[in-house]
């Protein structure tokens, strides 16, 4: 593959300028889902509709009762009302929950897609913890945000609206004696509300820290055991616990300010109404009905504005919460700038470095003019102490980093990004394995391998006796990470893996490190019989591995040290 990369170091392309999201942003979530979302809100709309008629025909009744009218039709109206009432919130309810749960479905399943694809760079400067938070704990949050906050407080205000409406035509007075009561104590809850998501987004990043470092401690759980490291761990985790906590803790004391100031304006605003309202009763400004009918409404009208303040800051902790969201969205992926493939040239190389350059950090280079080849067939190893690049070249090769400078070449032309993971393999000094049983690992890289295949692998990496001996053979669980197999049995996995690919380059980071004298033996001779069928480029440190490369490249301080040479 060829990679000319500009003079300017990469990293700064990745660099982006954070959006503070409002609701806009929230609203765009939505996509796909808004009409389960209008039906969810028709039904609410509805059944608030009819809750503003209630207090109207209870007027109705006791006029009619004082004028000595029939009665019947209208209890029955009141009960027919209720029962329509109850009857459409509940199906609201239903689709407002299943809609909720819609849109924060599809937007977990494009945030683990975007997080699967980010540049490596960025995997660098990031948590793992933190990212997992933002897709579980922060999602979470905001689908309750979603699911009932937003349509609450569509719903609260054609209540209070249509609430005030009503109430303007029974007694302008009135109204204005509750319109100064709960404006002037709305103020002040407002003054509190942007606090309030400063210190729930304060929360969730240190809720995602306090993730991220739990995730580090369980990753290394055998480790902290074995140094006696548990009460070390659990007060550098549990930092980031209490600071969540003083977090939660100070949006808890500006909510605390905002919920009992609307809770003792509704009730002020019901003491001030019957005062007031009495005394116009008793001077005959107002009739009983209408002042039944008006206190009605105050109640009504009490819960749902008292919930448009307590809602409105809730919705701040799930602006918060999408804004960690957003931000993650707003990293770039994985792009690939590959100009159109040429045809491969017969004579070139598999593999070809011309002049490269890397850096991870600005000014410290790690590869200084890196060139080689490795040819179609044989066994390359590339040697040097640690910290020479060597683990950075097989990284430049997958493509993972792109070159500051300098090119790259696979048969003598550049393919894209996935063609040439489709045609390299690689295994990691690590060897992640990764959760599932032995057949889902083996064939990781190839899916639809035949059982033949799988078993030639098995044979060639020395694993046959050792998964002939398993009871499920198999399809036996490989545990986390791992875990159930030794580090020579992880390590010949993650080999045969590679290989059931059938790659055209593999490449090795030490591949030998953790076997045995036996089966380093054995793998040596399997070596041999791969790098007749492909080209092989290991990092080797053990001088059996060296001996048996056709070729070693020799790397210090991140130069070719030595010519590439046959060894004899």
């Amino acid at each position: 593959m060829t990679v000319t990369a500009p003079e300017s170091s990469p990293p700064a392309a990745e660099e982006h300028v954070r959006t503070r999201v409002g609701l806009r942003h929230l609203f765009a979530t939505t996509r796909g889902h808004r009409k389960n979302i209008a039906v969810a809100l028709l039904f609410t709309l509805v059944g608030a509709g009819l809750g503003l008629l209630q207090p109207v025909l209870a007027m109705d009744t006791i006029d009619a009762v004082g004028a000595g009218g029939a009665v019947g039709w209208l209890l029955v109206a009141l009960i027919a009302v209720f029962v329509a009432e109850a009857v459409t919130d509940t199906i609201g309810r239903y689709w407002l929950e299943r809609s909720g749960e819609g849109v924060v479905l599809g937007l977990r399943v494009r945030l683990v897609s975007h997080l699967l694809r980010l540049p490596m760079r960025l995997y660098d400067k990031h948590r793992i913890g933190d990212l997992l938070s933002r897709t579980t704990a922060d999602t979470t949050l905001l689908r309750d945000t979603l699911a009932y906050d937003l349509v609450e407080m569509l719903t609260g205000s054609f209540v209070v609206v249509g609430g005030a409406v009503a109430m303007i035509w029974l007694s302008p007075l009135l109204f204005g004696i509750v319109a100064v009561i709960v404006g002037g104590v709305g103020g002040v809850t407002l003054f509190v509300l942007a606090r309030i998501r400063n210190a729930t987004e304060n929360a969730q990043d240190n809720l995602g820290l306090m993730s991220a470092e739990l995730e580090r401690a369980l990753s290394a759980i055998r480790t902290i055991r074995a140094t006696r490291a548990e009460d070390r761990e659990t007060d550098r985790i549990g930092h980031y616990a209490r600071t969540t906590y003083q977090d939660n803790v100070r949006a808890a004391r500006l909510n605390s300010i905002a919920a009992p100031a609307v809770t003792l304006s509704a009730h002020g605003a019901l003491i001030a109404v019957l005062v007031a309202g009495g005394i116009q009763v008793a001077n005959g400004g107002l009739t009983l009905s209408e002042l039944v009918a008006f206190l009605l409404y105050v109640s009504y009208i009490a819960v749902p504005s008292a919930g448009l303040f307590e809602l409105a800051a809730t919705i701040q902790k799930g602006l918060a919460a999408f804004q960690r969201v957003h931000d993650m969205t707003q990293l770039p992926t994985e792009t690939d700038h590959t100009p159109l493939s040429r045809t491969s040239v017969a004579s070139a190389p598999v593999l070809e470095l011309r002049d490269v350059w890397f850096s991870y950090h600005p000014d410290s280079p790690v590869l200084r003019g890196v060139s080689f080849t490795v040819p179609h067939r044989g066994h390359v190893a590339l040697v040097g102490p640690s910290g020479a690049g060597k683990s950075t070249i097989l990284a430049l090769i997958e493509r993972f980093y792109e070159p500051d400078r300098g090119t790259i070449l696979f048969n003598g032309h550049q393919p894209s990004i996935a063609e040439c993971r489709q045609r390299i393999g690689l295994v990691e000094q690590t060897t992640p394995i990764l959760h599932g049983t032995l057949r889902d690992n083996v064939t990781y890289a190839a899916p639809d391998a035949t059982d033949e295949q799988i078993r030639d692998v098995l044979e060639k990496t020395n694993l046959t006796e050792f998964v002939d001996r398993l009871p499920a053979g198999l399809e036996t669980p490989a545990g986390e990470h791992g875990g159930m197999l030794s580090g020579g049995q992880r390590q010949r996995l993650a080999i045969a893996r590679a290989l059931l690919a059938r790659p055209e380059l593999l490449l090795l980071d030490e591949p030998t490190s953790q076997l045995d004298a036996a089966n380093e033996a054995a793998f040596a001779r399997t070596l041999d019989q791969v790098a007749g069928e492909c080209a092989l480029l290991v990092i080797a440190h053990r001088p059996a591995t060296v001996r048996r490369a056709r070729t070693v490249i020799a790397l210090e301080h991140g130069r070719i040290s030595t010519d590439v040479g046959l060894v004899p």
